[in-house]
C-alpha cells in the first residue's frame, strides 16, 4: 500500500511538473512574441505574410535582432551630420528639375548614411532588415522607395511616383541622422516643389 502510494506521488509530481514546465514554455512564447510585435510592428505582420507561418517569423526577426546586437553602430559627430544634412538638402531641390536624378541621389545618399553609421551596406533585404530592427516603420518606407527606384531603371514612373519615392527616403534619412525632418525652411520639399510645379513636372 505505501509502495503504491509512493509511486502515485511520483506520477502526480512528474504530471504536475510537466504541467508546470508546459505553462512556463507557453508564457514565455507568448511574451516573446508579445515583444517580436511590439517592436517590430508592422514588419512583423508583413514577414508572417510572407512566410505563412509564425514561428518561421518569430524565428526569422529574432535572428534579425540577433544579428543587429553585433553590429558595432555608432552616432554622427556634428559635422558628419550637417554634411549629410547638406546633401540631402540637395537632392531636395534639385527634383524639380531632374526627378530621376533626384531618386538615384536619394538612393545612394541613404547607402552612405548607413555605411557611416556602422549598418553592413550588401543586398538590399538586408540593408532593410538591418534597419527594421531600430526603425520598423520607417523600414516600410524604404522598401516602397526602393521598389519606385527599381522600377523607374525601366522607365516605367511618373513624376508623382518619384516624389513619393524622394518623400520615402526622407523618412529614412530622418531617422538616420537622429534628428528632425531634414527638410529646408523655404517649404522646397519634394512634397512642395512638386505641388508647385505640377503644370511642368508631369509628363
Amino acid at each position: 500500500m505505501n509502495t503504491t502510494w509512493l509511486i502515485v506521488v511520483i506520477i502526480l509530481a512528474v504530471v504536475a511538473l510537466a504541467v508546470i514546465a508546459t505553462v512556463a514554455y507557453l508564457t514565455s512564447r507568448r511574451r516573446h512574441r508579445e515583444h517580436l510585435r511590439e517592436r517590430f510592428g508592422p514588419e512583423y505582420e508583413r514577414t508572417l505574410a510572407e512566410t505563412g507561418d509564425r514561428r518561421a517569423t518569430e524565428a526569422q526577426l529574432a535572428a534579425r535582432e540577433k544579428r543587429h546586437r553585433q553590429l558595432d553602430l555608432r552616432d554622427l559627430d556634428d559635422h558628419e551630420r550637417a554634411h549629410f544634412h547638406d546633401r540631402w538638402l540637395r537632392v531636395q531641390g534639385d527634383f524639380v528639375d531632374d526627378p530621376d536624378r533626384a531618386v538615384e541621389r536619394a538612393d545612394a545618399l541613404v547607402a552612405e548614411l548607413m555605411t557611416a553609421r556602422g549598418y553592413p551596406v550588401g543586398d538590399f533585404e538586408r540593408r532593410a532588415e538591418d534597419i527594421s530592427v531600430e526603425h520598423p516603420d520607417v523600414v516600410q518606407h524604404y522598401r516602397a522607395a526602393q521598389q519606385i527606384s527599381a522600377a523607374n531603371a525601366h522607365g516605367r514612373v511618373d513624376t508623382e511616383e518619384l516624389r513619393r519615392a524622394v518623400t520615402s527616403y526622407r523618412s529614412l534619412v530622418e531617422a538616420l541622422l537622429d534628428g528632425g525632418p531634414p527638410q529646408r525652411s523655404d517649404d522646397s520639399s519634394p512634397d512642395n516643389q512638386t505641388r508647385a510645379d505640377t503644370t511642368e513636372t508631369h509628363p
